[in-house]
């Protein structure tokens, strides 16, 4: 194996747990005898070409414990999209500082560019090894069976809908939920894990998986509350049309006031659009009957992420010991490259933690089974025994 240092990056969308695997991977190094410098780039790529990094290699186990517990990028994260020039300085960043091991914790982008490096260096006859560690909330990873800071943001949004059920019995009305997830609906669908009841919200469940109708959606609402004189809607932010164009984009767009990031996607998190737009058409539907009905809409955003308050303990384990692994496997010399993905036989077993091709996760997408969908406008109870492993207890309630 190559002697020399090591740079950790952490890339796109912070999570709850994204700090666990950094230190799992420091400790990792640690553990297998690297006696290399341990720098972590200060915010992903942006700080690799400017060779800032942050030393590591030395911080007291005590400074390492905190430093896991805390949400968010402890390194700083970036969504630069690197281009050849870009990829090029970041290799020039690597010899100038003698690294020859790179992780980088990320989602699909980051695996993807994480690729790229080590392709291109490889192709330069460099010697570099090269661990992608995974990272997301939208659970959308191929290869795995969820990834770590999934379980905290499943069990925020499966909390926040208990309470808001709770909300919408006190003071009936209808009230809409929009909840993270452009290609993937895993984290809306956590939205039905409080349902214990008969009569629980959310009532109904929108996901990307399934092609989104707005008349269709108007006649689901209206069925909901003449039964039940209220309705919770939980609705992912990635919902489309039967073209695939998403709503939020083509509202944006209609308003002239679309924004990408550096990797084309239109945002969809940072606005409240979708949620507005669908509680005036709900206003609009009733108002052509001649009833006022209160309608409210809620866009969760970026709370998902990181919120200190919803950790699951599941996933901060999980996220701990996978950074582990990608130091042991890159340390183990079999795999030049590598992604560490959590993967799991059923959802009473328990995890293990495999090396897989990067290729066989780089710029894909997994969506929500099928199996999981119900109707067009719900999630099935099965997703529960999914779900209930990762997410860890919820807390108790009594509903008279």
């Amino acid at each position: 194996m190559p002697h020399g240092n090591a740079v950790i990056g952490q890339s796109g969308g912070p999570t709850a747990v994204i700090n666990q695997s950094l230190v799992g991977i420091v400790r990792g190094l640690k553990q297998g005898g690297f006696d290399g410098r341990i720098l972590g780039a200060h915010h992903a790529v942006a700080g690799i070409v400017e060779s800032d990094f942050i030393e590591l290699q030395d911080l007291p186990e005590d400074v390492l414990d905190r430093l896991a517990a805390t949400p968010s990028s402890g390194l700083g994260s970036s969504r630069d999209k690197p281009d050849a020039e870009y990829l090029r300085r970041i290799l020039k960043s690597f010899q100038e500082n003698d690294v020859r091991y790179f992780f980088y914790i990320g989602g699909n982008d980051s695996s993807d560019a994480c690729r790229i490096i080590a392709e291109m260096a490889a192709a330069e006859d460099y010697d570099l090894v090269a661990y992608h560690c995974a990272k997301t909330i939208d659970n959308d990873l191929m290869q795995s069976d969820h990834t770590p800071g999934y379980g905290s943001a499943a069990k925020f949004v499966a909390c926040a809908f208990m309470g808001d059920d709770l909300d919408n019995r006190a003071l009936p009305g209808i009230k809409i939920n929009v909840v993270m997830g452009r290609h993937a609906g895993f984290l809306t669908a956590a939205s039905i894990l409080g349902r214990e009841n008969p009569g629980d919200g959310p009532h109904l469940v929108y996901v990307p998986e399934a092609s989104f109708d707005l008349d269709t959606f108007l006649a689901d609402v209206e069925k909901v509350y003449r039964e039940r004189g209220r309705c919770l809607i939980a609705v992912s932010e990635g919902i489309h049309d039967a073209d695939g164009a998403p709503m939020a984009a083509k509202l944006a767009e209609a308003s002239g006031g679309v924004e990408k990031d550096s990797h084309g996607n239109v945002q969809l998190s940072g606005s409240g659009a979708l949620g507005d737009h669908l509680a005036n058409a709900i206003k609009d539907h009733f108002a052509k009957k001649d009833e006022k009905v209160r309608v409210r809409a809620d866009t969760f955003g970026y709370l998902q992420r990181c919120f200190a308050g919803c950790v699951s303990e599941a996933d901060q384990t999980e996220a701990h010991t996978a950074g582990e692994h990608a130091a042991k496997h890159a340390l183990a010399g079999e795999h030049r490259t590598g992604s560490i993905a959590i993967q799991r036989e059923s959802p009473d077993a328990d995890v293990s933690y495999a090396r897989v091709e990067i290729s066989d996760v780089a710029a894909l997408t997994r969506t929500l089974p099928e199996r999981y969908l119900k109707g067009g406008n719900d999630i099935d109870d099965s997703f529960k025994d999914y779900l209930r492993p990762i997410v860890g207890e919820l807390p108790v309630k009594e509903v008279l």
